[in-house]
């Protein structure tokens, strides 16, 4: 049986962060499901960095069917979970459905990976504290207040835990993963 990696997600989740590991764990020969608040056609965002701006820009990006609503997750089913960013988080973390669904990952020690803010969501169920995580910087403060030991890094891997920026920062983040993946829950 192929091993599966849930994806957790929703609407104005970062494009890159959600399609980019979607892609990479299918290329190494995981089955890779996404889930969002209910089975419907996600509508993504790009967030990209331009002179002039004090922050990040968005615009509108891919569109993708959610393999699954977070109802329907039996997280025993899968060896791993990814956590993309962008603005999804920040209304997914209210999830009571999605809270049980991460809080079982960290209870049985599989393999997370989270980037930009979607360390807002494993802050909701108490993973962080006493960790070392890396988020989008201007969560810096989120993460201390999580407990967490926020470093500016493009990745940082605490045990089973990989998180990273932001979207530049993938190749290193899929890396340190995958690194952690082989080790937890080979592909057989």
């Amino acid at each position: 049986m192929t091993a599966k990696i849930l994806i957790v997600t929703g609407d104005a989740a970062e494009s890159l962060e959600v399609l980019y590991p979607y892609q990479r764990l299918r290329e190494e020969g995981y089955e890779v499901h996404i889930a969002a608040p209910s089975r419907k056609k996600l509508r993504f965002v790009v967030h990209d960095f331009e002179p002039g701006y004090d922050t990040y820009t968005e615009k509108p990006g891919y569109s993708w069917p959610a393999d699954l609503a977070f109802s329907e997750v039996d997280p025993g089913e899968y060896v791993a979970v990814v956590v993309p960013g962008g603005r999804a988080p920040e209304y997914l973390r209210n999830d009571p459905e999605l809270r049980k669904i991460l809080k079982s990952f960290f209870d049985t020690d599989k393999p997370v990976a989270q980037i930009c803010h979607g360390p807002l969501l494993t802050a909701a169920v108490d993973a962080l504290s006493g960790r070392r995580v890396t988020a989008y910087p201007a969560l810096e403060l989120d993460m201390q207040a999580a407990g967490a030991a926020f470093q500016d890094a493009e990745t940082v891997v605490d045990g089973t835990l990989v998180s990273a920026r932001a979207w530049p920062d993938h190749s290193g983040w899929m890396r340190e993963f995958l690194t952690v993946l082989r080790a937890k829950a080979p592909v057989t």
